[in-house]
Order: structure tokens, then sequence, then C-alpha cells
């Protein structure tokens, strides 16, 4: 057969030396090894900056808690894990979540044994007078609607003579009245002493959610406010 088409002529030229200086050779096991390690270092500079971040949040805003005993019944069960607002502690009164108000279920530091913590609710603020008359809770004199208490945890219908709420101090009680060491046997909780408010539940899963607030008429206030140097209540 004959070939009708010309053939593609290339001009081939000797190569020169210097040329190559402008050879590059890639060794892809050591560029491969490289970025590996590259990425190994930003994963772990990650992964520390989250736990610094997580480190922070834990010790100034918010931490987790361990729900133990039933003197929350019904709201709060043995073995329940919470989630609590440490803007508290901080007492910063131009938000609504960084104050302490009555019906906040708090944690706190045990005033009697300091390594010990408890939950409970905030029933009295500082400056006012509590008493309880037959499992009846009286505010300077006035009876104090709880909607949260069930009758079952309350059947004993204690009675408890008159106590002043002292100055940077909360009475504080458990919502199970039955079966609850709370302000009535050992006597208030200094502020200081409170280190969170209760906020959210994230176990048990059946139990999610936010916790929600106690809410009372209006004639009842609900925070204590510094006045001259001294805590009062803002009515």
């Amino acid at each position: 057969m004959f070939d009708f088409w010309p053939k593609r002529q290339f001009n081939l030229r000797p190569a020169a030396v210097f040329e190559d200086n402008l050879i590059e050779v890639h060794d892809f096991r050591l560029e491969a090894r490289r970025g590996l390690m590259m990425e190994s270092v930003r994963l772990i500079r990650d992964v520390f900056l989250i736990l610094v971040v997580l480190t922070l949040i834990g010790v100034f805003f918010v931490q987790p808690v361990v729900v133990e005993g039933t003197s929350m019944l019904p709201m709060l069960h043995d073995g329940e894990r919470l989630l609590v607002n440490k803007f508290v502690y901080y007492d910063i009164q131009s938000v609504g979540w960084g104050h302490l108000e009555r019906g906040d279920v708090v944690v706190f530091w045990f005033p009697r044994e300091p390594e010990k913590s408890y939950v409970k609710r905030i029933i009295g603020l500082p400056g006012e007078t509590i008493e309880i008359r037959e499992g009846r809770v009286f505010v300077d004199g006035r009876e104090l609607p709880e909607p949260y208490i069930d009758p079952e945890y309350n059947r004993s219908m204690a009675t408890f003579p008159p106590r002043r709420v002292d100055d940077h101090h909360y009475f504080v009680m458990g919502d199970n009245r039955d079966n609850s060491s709370d302000s009535r046997y050992w006597g208030t909780v200094p502020e200081k002493y409170i280190f969170g408010r209760a906020f959210f539940r994230y176990w048990k899963p059946s139990d999610v959610g936010v916790l929600t607030h106690a809410d009372y008429p209006g004639e009842f206030p609900k925070t204590a406010t510094e006045v001259g140097g001294k805590r009062q209540v803002t009515r």
C-alpha cells in the first residue's frame, strides 16, 4: 500500500546541559508523608483549641451536674443530668439569666459541708421572713402559691416557726417537702455558695428539655436588689 499522507516531521535538537536544572523531580511518597504530618498538626491544634474553649465554658459559664436523691420530686429524679448556668454566680443584674430569682432551681455548696453540693429551689429572698404552716409557705405573712408542689410529696403538712432571711442569703427548699434536707432544718444559704442555676436537663432521654421557671403572682417580688450595700427585696 502507498502512504499518500506525508509524515509529521519533528525538529529534535540536543538538550543543553543547563536545562537539567529546570527538570523537577517529585517524590510523591515524601510529599504524602509531609501532607499527612501537616494535617495531623492542624488536627491536634484544632482539638486543643476546642478543649480550651470547652474548659473555659465549664469553668465560667455552664457546668454539668448529676442529681442525687429524691428531694426535688416530682420535677427532678435521682440520676438525671442537668446543665447549670454559672452566670448567676457573677450576679449580672442587667440580664434575666444573670441573677437569682425566687423559684429558681439552684445548685450550691452545702454550708455545713462545703465539699457537698445540693440542688433546691429558692423560696425566700434576702430580708424576707419565711414561715411554714401545715405544709404551706408564707412570705412576710402572705401565702406563697406553689404550683410545682405535688400533694403526694407534702403529706406531713409540717409546721416551722418564722425565720428571717439574712442579707446575701437565700431560703431554699426541695419540692419533695416530706423528704428534703433544706433551709427548714439547717438555715439559709449564703449567696456566695450558690454557683449555678439549673436550666436544661440532658439525661434521661425521655425528659430532655429546658427546665421551666416557677411563676408567681405579680405582688410577690421575684428578685433581691442591692441598695446601700445591702440586699433588699424589690416590691
